[in-house]
C-alpha cells in the first residue's frame, strides 16, 4: 500500500530540480483553515488540514521548512520529509520572518495565477499579510512572481508511486465496466445503470473522479443529452448507441475514461454503416492527437492534430478540448490539450513533459443513433505514450431482447 508520506517525499523530491529549470530560487505554500479555504498545491507536499497560518517553504536548495502551529508539527515531523519543522504558539510571523531574511529568495514563487485553478490557491487575504512579513524580512513584494509554470511541472509529472495510482483506479474503473456491460440491454434507463455503478462504488468504498450526481454520465440514443446532464430515465431500445463517462476515485488518485456500445436491432449482426463510420473517424482522431502527445508540443498543436483529423473524416468539431491531466481530481490543472480559445487562457500554450498523464477524448453524431465518444487515459513517456486504459478499438455489441 503507498502511504501518503512516500508521495510527499517524492513530490519535494521533484520540486527543487524544477525550480532550478524555472529559474526560482524559493516556493512558499502560505496557508490558513484549510478545511474552508483549500490551495489544491498544498496536497503536493502535505496531506493534510492545517488550522493557524502555515508556511511551507521549499528552496533550490532542497532543504524544506514547514513553519506550522504547535498542534501539527507532530504530523508534520512523521513524514520524514520536511528538514525544519517549526512549530509555534502565538504568531508565525517571527519564525517566517526569520526564515525568509536568512535565504533571501531573489525569485519567490507564490500560488496564483489567472489560468490554472490548480495554482491559484494563495487568497487575498493571506497575500496581504505575506506582503507585510516580507518587508519585514527585508525581500520587496516585487520579488514574488507567479509559480504557475513550475506547478504545472510539478503536478504534472507524475511520481512513480501518483502512476502506481492512476494504474490502479484505471483497472478498477475497467472491472467495473465490464460488468455494468453485462446489464445494457433494451427497457433498461440512464438512471438504472448509473444506479448499479453507485452501488458497487458504495460496496467497494471508493469514489466518484467528479460530481456523484454526475457520474456516470450515461447516454442512450439520438435524445440523450450529451455532455454534463444527469442520467435520465431514458430507457435503451434497439438501434442506440449506449456512451458511458466515468471515473472514480481510489486511494486519492482518479481515473477518467468512456465507452460506447450499440444494441443491434432485431435481424442485424453489424451496426449501421452510418454508424461504423463516425466510429472510424471519431477512433482515427482520438488515436492521431494521442500520437502527437510528446514532450515539448504545445497542448494546442495536440488538440488541432486530432481536431484535424475528425475534420479530414467528414466529422464536426467538437466544442472542448481534446484532453487534460488526471491525477487527484479527474481535471487535474496545468496543461490543457485545447484550442487557442478565450476560456482556457494561457493553458493551451503549455508543453507536454514526460510523465504526464492525459485523459483524451473526442466524439461526433450519428443522426438517429445517437452519439460516439471516446475517451482513454494515457501516459506521456521520452519516446512517446504508454496507454494506461485498454484503448476501445471496436464498438461493443448488444444483441436484441
Amino acid at each position: 500500500m503507498i502511504r501518503a508520506a512516500e508521495i510527499v517525499r517524492e513530490k519535494l523530491a521533484q520540486a527543487p530540480p524544477l525550480l532550478a529549470d524555472h529559474d526560482l530560487d524559493l516556493w512558499l505554500v502560505f496557508v490558513r483553515e484549510t478545511s474552508l479555504t483549500r490551495d489544491p498545491a498544498l496536497e503536493l507536499i502535505y496531506p493534510y488540514d492545517v488550522t493557524w497560518q502555515s508556511a511551507f517553504l521549499i528552496p533550490r536548495s532542497g532543504q524544506a521548512i514547514a513553519i506550522v502551529g504547535r498542534y501539527d508539527a507532530d504530523n508534520v515531523e512523521r513524514l520524514e520529509a520536511y528538514s525544519d519543522v517549526i512549530g509555534y504558539d502565538e504568531s508565525i510571523r517571527p519564525a517566517l520572518v526569520e526564515a525568509l531574511a536568512r535565504l533571501q529568495p531573489a525569485s519567490l514563487a507564490v500560488n496564483t495565477s489567472q489560468n490554472d485553478p490548480a495554482a491559484d490557491g494563495l487568497t487575498s487575504g493571506m497575500r496581504q499579510l505575506l506582503e507585510s512579513i516580507l518587508s519585514e524580512a527585508g525581500i520587496e513584494a516585487g520579488r514574488m512572481v507567479p509559480a504557475e509554470a513550475f506547478l504545472a511541472s510539478l503536478r504534472g509529472r507524475k511520481s512513480s508511486s501518483e502512476v502506481a495510482l492512476i494504474r490502479q483506479a484505471i483497472e478498477t474503473t475497467e472491472q467495473l465496466y465490464d460488468e455494468v456491460g453485462e446489464r445494457i440491454r433494451p427497457g433498461v434507463s440512464e438512471r438504472e445503470l448509473a444506479d448499479y455503478l453507485h452501488g458497487r462504488l458504495r460496496e467497494l468504498g471508493l469514489g466518484t473522479a467528479w460530481d456523484w450526481n454526475m457520474n456516470p454520465l450515461v447516454n442512450t440514443g439520438p435524445e440523450s443529452q450529451i455532455g454534463h446532464a444527469a442520467p435520465s430515465d431514458l430507457r435503451i431500445e434497439p438501434g442506440h448507441l449506449v456512451h458511458f463517462d466515468f471515473g472514480i476515485r481510489q486511494d486519492g488518485f482518479c481515473s477518467d475514461i468512456q465507452r460506447m456500445w450499440y444494441v443491434l436491432e432485431p435481424g442485424a449482426s453489424a451496426p449501421p454503416e452510418s454508424a461504423l463510420r463516425v466510429w472510424e473517424g471519431v477512433r482515427a482522431a482520438l488515436v492521431a492527437g494521442a500520437a502527437a502527445l510528446r514532450p515539448g508540443n504545445q497542448g494546442w498543436q495536440v488538440d488541432e492534430i486530432a481536431r484535424t483529423t475528425l475534420r479530414e473524416h467528414g466529422l464536426p468539431d467538437y466544442k472542448h478540448a481534446f484532453g487534460h491531466h488526471i491525477g487527484r481530481v479527474a481535471h487535474d490543472g496545468a496543461t490543457v490539450l485545447g484550442p487557442r480559445w478565450d476560456r482556457y487562457g494561457q493553458t493551451p500554450y503549455g508543453r507536454v513533459e514526460a510523465g504526464n498523464v492525459f485523459a483524451v477524448e473526442l466524439g461526433a453524431p450519428v443522426e438517429g443513433r445517437g452519439w460516439v465518444y471516446l475517451e482513454e487515459n494515457v501516459l506521456v513517456t521520452e519516446e512517446g505514450i504508454e496507454w494506461l486504459s485498454e484503448p476501445q478499438t471496436e464498438l461493443r455489441l448488444i444483441e436484441p431482447s
